[in-house]
């Protein structure tokens, strides 16, 4: 516990610690630990197309892998495929999983964002429709929120959605959308009263990336990789059984969204201070006094972040809503991914200068270091 009134849940209950032995059980029977394998926890920066559809096709292979064997989501209610277990309990199946070498990062926007949404806000029929393909990895999701003109001030959008009989048609441009590239469906936020203010009038829809007048526009990043897109709308039509909630009230709905995202960036990448440190055992550089400094810091960062997702989890189990713990956890990560990377490039001295296959482990420190800009 931390404080009178602010108990939090730190260690594992006998619930908890079955868990964590059942997955490690599974993990051991299904994958290579890091180090053992082929570097599937890497992908996560392809630099060419190629690359880019090897990595997602194995990131569905691990994804439909899990959900075989009951571990896509295990906080999910049981009657949409989880095992109707804690945020807690989730989280120590991450912390896990993360020991081992496989690919697991493809699928956040789906699972921790729309998924939750679709739980709270949509119909039978949506959640019948979608849950279960995003679960097992078969429907990539992307999150068309942010615009040129509205990013930080998100209800500051101008996207436009118009009633034409059975279908809204959607005009608008989107940017940053993390993703949209590979992506199937996408959480769409768009103006269906301009009069109203700026809170209101807005409509929350689930769009078919793959429906004319979806232009997507990959924005290739300084180490060549593609993550951000920007995706253009011009009349594309969407049914309106795709409305997630009422019309009007998408600001609520994306509210949902957005507090699940926060904290699932909050919980941070698969890179921390232990890779790092691994990294420059192989470089010799273990021993540099100012290395293992740098490498404290890392690791008490982390363990301030930890505490804080412990947090945001003992809340979730206790069917309560994050506080601000979520958004700080957010901006504590943003930060780690700048020390990470910052750090690296102190244990590569000179080496750091490399790129791609003349770098060590082709270059994939090099494009943590990049991912900050």
């Amino acid at each position: 516990t931390v404080g009178e009134g602010h108990a939090v849940d730190v260690d594992d209950t006998p619930a908890e610690a079955a868990v964590r032995a059942e997955a490690r059980r599974w993990l051991e029977s299904v994958a290579k630990r890091r180090g053992e394998g082929d570097g599937a926890w890497r992908a996560f920066r392809a630099r060419t197309d190629d690359e880019d559809q090897s990595q997602l096709q194995a990131g569905k292979a691990w994804q439909r892998t899990k959900f075989d064997a009951g571990w896509a989501a295990i906080h999910w209610p049981v009657e949409h495929g989880g095992r109707g277990l804690s945020g807690i309990e989730a989280g120590v199946f991450s912390e896990e999983q993360v020991g081992y070498d496989v690919a697991a990062n493809f699928f956040m926007v789906g699972i921790d964002m729309a998924g939750p949404t679709l739980m709270a806000h949509g119909t039978e029929a949506q959640q019948k429709r979608f849950l279960e393909p995003m679960l097992r990895g078969d429907e990539v999701w992307c999150q068309l929120f942010s615009e040129p003109g509205a990013g930080s001030d998100l209800a500051g959008i101008s996207t436009r959605a118009e009633l034409d009989g059975e279908e809204w048609v959607i005009n608008g441009q989107k940017v940053w959308t993390s993703g949209g590239h590979t992506a199937d469906l996408g959480i769409c936020l768009a103006r269906t009263d301009p009069d109203a203010p700026k809170h209101a009038g807005i409509t929350y829809f689930v769009v078919d990336m793959h429906a004319p007048g979806v232009t997507v526009r990959p924005l290739r990043q300084i180490d060549g990789a593609i993550h951000f897109n920007e995706v253009f709308l011009d009349d594309v039509r969407v049914p309106v059984d795709h409305v997630i909630g009422d019309v009007n009230d998408g600001w609520r709905v994306a509210m949902t969204t957005l507090t699940a995202e926060r904290t699932a960036i909050g919980r941070g990448g698969q890179t921390g201070w232990r890779e790092v440190a691994d990294l420059a055992r192989r470089l010799g550089r273990n021993d540099d006094p100012e290395i293992r400094q740098a490498l404290a810091r890392l690791a008490t960062r982390e363990m301030i972040q930890r505490w804080g997702v412990y947090r945001v989890r003992t809340a979730l189990a206790r069917g309560e809503a994050p506080g601000p713990e979520a958004s700080v956890l957010k901006l504590l990560n943003s930060y780690h991914v700048e020390d990470v990377g910052s750090v690296v490039m102190s244990v590569l001295g000179t080496a750091g200068t490399l790129w791609h296959g003349d770098a060590p482990d082709n270059g994939f420190w090099q494009d943590v270091f990049l991912m900050q800009f």
